[in-house]
């Protein structure tokens, strides 16, 4: 083996140098000869009946290509939008969605009409000329109050609103109950969220009418995926599809499944022979690109007065929006992963996905694992609270010991050591001094709080047994492949795709590593469906590393050992005994007698080759792995809560997580602060807000959807344990999303603490100054 000289290592992030001197290539930045602009005439009503479309206006002005409806379109593609089985497979209801609408809008922002001009600034202008006459019908706007048999549908042809309604069964949980000697109860609210990753989406689509084949550039997590729902869609085989995603300036999982935009350019440019490119305004993104979370959990815990938890049951009500997403249902693992690192004797856990005219809800970062965390760390602080127990010793007395550890629906935790993480987290915050202090502060009046979060992940989608049944058929192995050239340096290719996650950097230490060559030797591909493996599942889920780092791992150890053989062929010794370190085979005993790598690769192709071995030095590998990955952590946050305004001010921030061995500690903690960030801005700020009565949504800008800057976040204090995962040779767990699932919880814990003393158990998200407020002084009548 070689010996490790950069797995571990602070290595400096190669994308860096261009991306931020300006020289990224983003879709915008990619023009075609002959290039058309396409902008999208979309509904003002959340719910309406087309009645008629008058495209004249717009067709009359100079430079206006084609106006083209659903009429126009459905000549180009066939079918609805692709709805995956995810942790939900028995659907009940799944209404079509064609990529715009033809006769019923169901929700505000979905396609009516496009309007391709010559330049883009025009075809927006066009798009305004564009008069539809619409036909308002009765907005479905609350997810619970749609459950209700006999309420306004949200497809005027649909049954009812509920998309599905299955209950995952963990244990006897009436039994769990019968033993109860307390029990509390929640209402807990994820609200809605939008991703706004700093790039918009963008499409680019050149048709060539010739060889009947399509390239097609856009913004995306997933561009295999997408190469194969589009070209289902449009009729094309799917080798003369190329999808080519360049940089991606971020995504948060908004960028996963495919959009209507994805079937409209390309059709639009199969139609006019030309290239045609659509970008999304910001306005667009936040009406259009889908939201995340929204969902309403009712919940109940029942424990001993020791502290031992038995059991939970919980109903997620999930808004789908008006249309399932495309892994819409993955955001039922909240379900799944509700009783978090706890042993519970039973959990009864149903999931509701309701239909309503809102932009459909997807996976946005964590997808499930947030909602799942944010509900069983809150019901254990209910219940440490109704017990008058401290809230860590109540984690300690509950949390899962031994590994593997099977939770109460059959997923099996891999590795973990929770007690060290806490305990870790409670000596960095200094929580007994915090304590002190708290209790001095309330003797002065003032609002301290503390809180606690401690948590677990399902990540590194792939398995393909044995969970797979648990979690609705997911199985997604990962691709790479690993080309030596004749010069000695490394083409690597991987089937995941990077938005900001540093791939370049990490994956190019693990093949630095394995094949003995340096980093600027190394060119890491991704994000373009001509190059590599036939087929890759994307990034996202914290999955990268954990599957697609072990296929490229696989793929580099593969090419290593054949390099060894042609070694020892050219050293006239056996492979067995070649040593390898340093990028160099040598002769146990005799080094004097040795081939450096480099060397090897020049004589893969043209020297002298063992008999039966093929001339070239590479491999593709795919990676199934047996199990998913689950990292783990402690998170503490401090907060001060002002009486007079209700305002919160987070006075520290503690996190130590745990995802296993470590390629690149820098990356692992800039994933960690950015995932951090945007768990408390959802704890405390931001909110997708529909008006409940017209379903016409209010946080439509940037300046009513409140997003913080650096200014409003603490600079958290980090640090980790090392739990190597036992499912991978390389021994890794994903780290993207953990920040995001552990942070929200840790923010509301500490401010239900605060505010414990005025007899307010619960904070609903965002714990906005004005909410805070007025729960203060309704406390005080």
């Amino acid at each position: 083996m070689a010996v490790s000289q950069l797995i571990g290592a602070r290595v400096q992030r190669r994308e860096d140098p261009r991306l931020i001197t300006g020289r990224g290539h983003f879709i915008e930045d990619h023009v075609l000869p002959g290039l058309a602009h396409m902008a999208v005439v979309r509904s003002p009503h959340p719910h309406a009946r087309i009645v008629g479309i008058d495209k004249a206006a717009a067709q009359s002005l100079p430079g206006v290509l084609a106006v083209l409806t659903a009429q126009d379109f459905k000549a180009q593609i066939s079918g609805g939008m692709p709805v995956t089985p995810a942790f939900a497979p028995e659907k009940k209801y799944v209404p079509e969605r064609f990529p715009i609408a033809e006769s019923e809008v169901c929700f505000q922002g979905e396609p009516v009409a496009v309007v391709v001009a010559t330049s883009r600034a025009l075809a927006a202008d066009a798009a305004d000329l564009v008069q539809v006459e619409y036909e308002p019908l009765p907005a479905v706007v609350d997810p619970e109050a749609a459950m209700v048999a006999g309420s306004f549908k949200a497809h005027s042809d649909g049954p009812d609103n509920i998309g599905w309604d299955m209950t995952f069964a963990g244990g006897d949980i009436d039994a769990a109950f019968a033993k109860a000697e307390i029990r509390v109860s929640e209402r807990i609210l994820q609200q809605r969220l939008a991703p706004t990753a700093i790039e918009p989406r963008g499409v680019m689509a050149d048709y060539s009418p010739y060889d009947e084949r399509l390239t097609l550039w856009l913004s995306s997590q997933n561009p295999h995926f997408i190469r194969l729902f589009v070209s289902g869609a449009m009729g094309l085989p799917e080798s003369h599809v190329r999808v080519v995603s360049p940089d991606v300036g971020g995504g948060f999982g908004s960028k996963i499944s495919p959009y209507p935009e994805d079937y409209l350019v390309p059709a639009a440019s199969r139609i006019l022979s030309r290239p045609v490119r659509w970008i999304e305004t910001r306005t667009e993104s936040v009406m259009t690109t889908i939201h995340g979370r929204g969902q309403v959990f009712t919940a109940e815990a029942a424990a001993l007065r020791d502290g031992t938890l038995l059991g939970l049951r919980l109903t997620q009500v999930l808004d789908l929006g008006a249309y399932h997403g495309t892994f819409g249902a993955f955001q039922a693992c909240a379900c799944l992963m509700s009783g978090g690192v706890y042993r519970w004797e039973a959990i009864s856990a149903r999931t509701v996905g309701v239909l309503t005219n809102k932009v459909p809800t997807d996976p946005y970062r964590g997808a499930g694992r947030p909602e799942g965390t944010h509900l069983c760390e809150r019901m254990v602080d209910r219940v440490a609270q109704e017990l008058g127990m401290d809230p860590a010793d109540l984690r300690r007395k509950n949390f899962a010991q031994e590994f593997p550890y099977v939770n109460n629906f059959g997923l099996t935790y891999d590795s973990g050591n929770y007690d060290g993480t806490l305990d870790r987290a409670l000596e960095l915050v200094d929580y007994p001094g915090w304590r002190q202090r708290q209790a001095k502060a309330r003797e002065e009046g003032r609002l301290i709080g503390v809180g606690l979060s401690t948590w677990v992940e399902i990540c590194g989608f792939g398995p393909s047994q044995p969970t797979a049944a648990a979690t609705g058929g997911i199985g997604l192995v990962e691709a790479a492949e690993i080309r030596f050239l004749p010069s000695g340096s490394v083409a690597a290719y991987v089937g995941t795709h990077a938005h900001g996650q540093g791939h370049d950097t990490t994956f190019s230490q693990i093949v630095a590593d394995t094949l003995g060559v340096p980093l600027a030797a190394i060119e890491v591909h991704h994000g373009d469906t001509a190059e590599g493996p036939a087929f890759g599942y994307g990034t996202y889920g914290s999955r990268s590393l954990a599957v697609g780092g072990m296929a490229l791992h696989q793929a580099a150890t593969v090419v290593r050992e054949k390099a060894r053989q042609l070694a020892a062929h050219l050293l006239e010794a056996s492979p067995d005994d070649l040593d390898f370190a340093q990028g160099t085979f040598s002769v146990r005993g005799n080094p004097a007698a040795h081939k450096t790598v480099q060397e090897v690769a020049l004589a893969a192709y043209g020297g002298s080759l063992p008999e039966g071995m093929e001339h070239g030095l590479e491999a593709v590998s795919y990676f199934d792995p047996p199990n998913f990955v689950w990292p783990f952590g402690a998170h503490i946050c401090v907060v001060e809560v002002d009486r007079d305004t209700g305002a919160v001010a987070i006075q520290k921030y503690v996190a130590v997580d745990d995802c296993g061995n470590v390629i690149n500690p820098m990356i692992v903690e800039g994933q960690l602060h950015g995932g951090i960030a945007q768990g408390i801005s959802q704890a405390l700020y931001e909110e997708v807000v529909y008006d409940q009565e017209s379903g016409q949504l209010v946080t439509g800008t940037m300046v009513d959807y409140l997003i913080p800057t650096m200014n409003e976040l603490p600079v958290p204090t980090l640090d980790r344990t090392v739990t190597p995962s036992p499912t991978n040779a390389l021994g890794v767990k994903g780290i993207g999303e953990a920040g995001t699932i552990a942070s929200s919880a840790a923010v509301i814990n500490a401010i239900c603490d605060a505010l414990s003393p005025l007899g307010i158990h619960h904070v609903d998200m965002p714990a906005t100054p004005e909410r805070i407020w007025r729960m203060i002084q309704e406390a005080a009548r």
